[in-house]
């Protein structure tokens, strides 16, 4: 076999149409995404630091891998390979290619994600150089819980509505996540283009108000079962957030609680979130209302020069 790398800038809808059906195929075989929504975002909007190479055999597409990068942060990567060809040095190809795009422009710190990271996963990436340098949790609950929404004094809450709230949510998001490199910083366009996706729901994006305005937000998302492998109806809490001026009055577990039940209202058996595993304080809440890991993201990180 002979592995043919070729860059894609700008990315073209077809390109993007292989990398959806590579991804499939993984999915289909490993029970879990290899691609984040973060790369998802990226290629439907390229910006002037988006880089996708697409290995073939034969003009077959066998790989892909993602690069994104900022003016301020690092390059992020993430790679999806044929599953037939995963011994076949499809991946490490991939990374060689954009390890000498990379080289020659300024040094840049690179950060490949693996999803449900394991052994094999960990051993290609030392491989390559790379160390680990931090972990997503994928935690998950049986739907319905217990406890009910205690909202703080003052709070209502009410369904997002697109055409207005767009730029208010746009602050607090960006003002509860200004360290966060995936969450933070978002634009008109991303809310926009999410708004587009077949799977968003209003009545499923939870605003907390008071009278300033916006206070927090659970924005759920719904995965009804198509694998095998995921036999129930999965509930995702997809961005969770509380004002910086709020925090400390109960409102964020209002929020996660509010935001199972309107999960379990939609007729979602689990609910499920993703949690940085250093947040010590966000996971003691969520083990506290009946979550369990079930998944581990895992980022590896090195520089290249």
């Amino acid at each position: 076999m002979v592995i043919d790398v070729r860059m894609r800038n700008p990315v073209a809808p077809a390109d993007v149409a292989i990398v959806r059906a590579l991804a499939d195929q993984a999915q289909a075989a490993d029970g879990h995404p290899s691609l984040g929504d973060a790369v998802w975002r990226d290629l439907h909007a390229p910006s002037d630091g988006t880089r996708l190479f697409v290995a073939f055999d034969d003009d077959q597409p066998i790989g892909a891998l993602h690069t994104m990068s900022r003016p301020d942060g690092p390059v992020t990567a993430a790679v999806v390979v044929d599953p037939d060809r995963r011994e076949a040095g499809v991946a490490t190809a991939l990374l060689d290619a954009a390890r000498k795009v990379l080289a020659d422009r300024a040094p840049r710190h690179v950060v490949l994600w693996a999803f449900g990271a394991d052994d094999r996963a960990d051993a290609f990436a030392s491989a390559a150089g790379f160390a680990p340098e931090r972990e997503l949790w994928q935690m998950r609950v049986p739907l319905p819980i217990a406890e009910e929404p205690r909202w703080p004094p003052g709070v209502a809450v009410r369904p997002f509505v697109p055409g207005q709230d767009e730029a208010e949510w746009l602050n607090v998001n960006n003002r509860a996540f200004a360290h966060d490199p995936d969450q933070g910083g978002w634009t008109g366009d991303v809310i926009r283009s999410l708004e587009a996706e077949p799977w968003f729901d209003p009545k499923g994006f939870l605003l907390a108000v008071d009278d300033r305005g916006i206070a927090g937000f659970c924005w759920t998302k719904t995965h009804p079962p198509v694998l095998p492998h995921e036999p129930e109806a999965l509930g995702e809490i997809y961005v969770i957030g509380v004002d910086p001026d709020r925090q400390g009055t109960g409102l964020g577990r209002a929020l996660v609680v509010g935001g199972l039940s309107s999960l379990y209202e939609r007729d979602m058996t689990v609910g499920m979130l993703f949690v940085d595993a250093s947040n010590e304080a966000a996971i003691n809440l969520y083990r506290g209302l009946g979550f369990d890991v079930t998944r581990v993201d895992r980022a590896y990180g090195r520089d290249v020069a």
